[in-house]
């Protein structure tokens, strides 16, 4: 049975140097596919050309939830530690989705965050996430979703437009609500640090097992804390779940 890593930053600047040597790593240890999410129209274009150099990469277009709205993050002086990307508007970033879509394995990851993005700036961050999830059903592809402090609405929003085909990375609230998730059809991918976490530990005992999804998020959320992650350690995390299970 081939593995898959559902969510990997492998064009990440800590990983793309020796990226190569990355997929190697998660071929011997029996991944046949890895879905590198963008983040933003570069990062975008890097997994694009990536996934043309190598199969095992499937490529995954999208827009962090905090840059969806970056003009605005910057006129309010809000601080972000985000990676330098060239600039871009969030209409630029929507379009190249949009211009791409037909090419992308999966929309992702998309999202809501309320951590970072101050609540006058939600309305607008919405329309982003909506306009995403429009282009992920027109174009028929699954959508990866990242929330953070508003998982409970970016739920209402799917539910609203129909999304069925969704997973949701590196969930981090209740343990109840991504049973509820669950239940409404969508899947939950786990980190590889699920063995030194409580709550990826409880969804992964407890939530359908059809609906579970392994991931890295790499290079953050490894195994050992410290240590970039790569794609190879959705088997630690493989290991795990047959022990609980």
């Amino acid at each position: 049975m081939g593995l898959y890593d559902v969510h990997a930053h492998v064009t990440h600047p800590k990983l793309a140097p020796r990226v190569q040597e990355i997929l190697d790593h998660a071929r011997r240890a029996g991944l046949t596919s890895v879905l590198a999410n963008g983040l933003n129209p570069h990062d975008n274009e890097a997994v694009r050309a990536l996934a043309k150099e190598d199969p095992l990469v499937k490529p995954c277009f999208g827009l962090y939830p905090v840059d969806a709205v970056p003009n605005e993050m910057e006129a309010m002086g809000v601080y972000y530690p985000r990676d330098p990307a060239p600039p871009f508007t969030t209409d630029e970033a929507i379009a190249w989705v949009r211009d791409h879509a037909a090419e992308a394995f999966a929309i992702g990851e998309i999202g809501l965050d309320g951590y970072w993005v101050p609540e006058a700036l939600w309305d607008a961050q919405e329309q982003a996430f909506r306009a995403l999830v429009a282009i992920a059903m027109e174009a028929d592809k699954a959508i990866v979703i990242h929330t953070r402090k508003r998982e409970r609405r970016a739920l209402e929003v799917l539910k609203e437009m129909g999304a069925t085909r969704v997973d949701w990375h590196c969930f981090g609230s209740k343990v109840k609500l991504a049973r509820q998730i669950a239940e409404h059809g969508h899947w939950l991918s786990i980190p590889a640090n699920a063995r030194r976490n409580e709550a990826f530990s409880r969804m992964l005992a407890t939530l359908p097992r059809d609906k579970v999804l392994l991931e890295t998020d790499c290079p953050y959320l490894g195994p050992e804390p410290g240590v970039d992650n790569e794609p190879a350690n959705v088997a630690v995390t493989l290991d795990y779940a047959a022990e609980l299970w």
